[in-house]
């Protein structure tokens, strides 16, 4: 079997139609046997079904997905799984273990559940990726306009925590959307191309304060799979809309098994050095 993962340096992209590059893995007997990287060639969107048929793939992980390569995948025969962020081979390992469950239509890039922001499903209204439309939500000159933006960020002892410079390619999305965090959202929709702006962001303009009822404690007997997890780890389950939920596994015992559901930067303060590179 042949599993693509949409491929940016070592990790995930968060677009497939725009991905430009495909880890293509070989498994067999449930393990990795090799893996090589491919270029798109430039092919977008649905036409790139045809291109990973013709490779033999049978399953694609990425992060976020259209309707329409939804449905090209489908037609090729090949399972497409959304939702999947962070290293590309992590990624794969999970989707052999089975914790790596797919969000469907979705619109993931880097933003409100990513480590610096993301939008999830379309129901929130995202946009961008095809198959529902942006509700903007701010007003001003950048408002509705797909923003492209190169930023840093860090905590507030200076530890660098992401860094779209890093990766050498700026972070693109449709500003007052919802796709980011509302403070990271609030400081661009204003700015002109070009600008440099550094931002302060109080937990309540970020990810928010720990939700003490997104701590779940699970019988372990009742959870399929509990058993072989170990504390620190994650894993993701599923909502009632069928979409991944990352949740890191705090506690366990021979009996009980604890889940925390919170984004790992609630409660953080975050600081942000944000850079308009384009607005259209």
């Amino acid at each position: 079997m042949k599993i693509a993962v949409a491929y940016d340096n070592g990790n995930v992209f968060q677009h497939f139609g725009k991905s430009e590059m495909f880890k293509i893995y070989d498994v067999e007997g449930g393990q990795v046997v090799s893996g090589e990287v491919m270029d798109s060639n430039g092919v977008g969107h649905e036409a790139l079904a045809g291109l990973l048929a013709e490779q033999g793939v049978r399953v694609v992980i990425c992060g976020g997905m259209g309707a329409g390569a939804q449905a090209a995948l489908e037609e090729a025969g090949i399972e497409a799984v959304s939702g999947a962020e962070g290293n590309a081979d992590e990624a794969v390992e999970k989707y052999l273990k089975g914790e790596l469950v797919s969000a469907g239509m979705n619109c993931d890039h880097h933003h409100e559940e990513e480590e610096g922001h993301s939008c999830g499903g379309c129901g929130g209204g995202c946009g961008g990726c095809g198959g529902c439309g942006p509700h903007i939500v701010l007003e001003g000159k950048n408002a509705g306009k797909t923003c492209k933006v190169h930023y840093k960020g860090t905590f507030n002892d200076g530890s660098q925590f992401d860094s779209s410079y890093d990766r050498g390619e700026p972070l693109e999305f449709i500003c007052g959307a919802g796709m980011m965090i509302k403070g990271f959202d609030a400081a661009v929709v204003d700015m002109e191309v070009g600008e440099v702006k550094e931002i302060h962001l109080m937990p309540e303009e970020a990810y928010g304060m720990p939700d003490p009822n997104a701590i779940l404690t699970f019988e372990i007997a009742e959870l399929q799979g509990s058993e072989d997890l170990t504390v620190g780890q994650k894993v993701y389950l599923s909502n009632s809309m069928g979409q991944p939920v990352p949740v890191t596994v705090t506690a366990k015992d021979s009996n009980t098994i604890t889940l925390d559901a919170n984004h790992e930067m609630a409660g953080k303060e975050l600081n942000f050095t944000i850079e308009l590179v384009e607005a259209e």
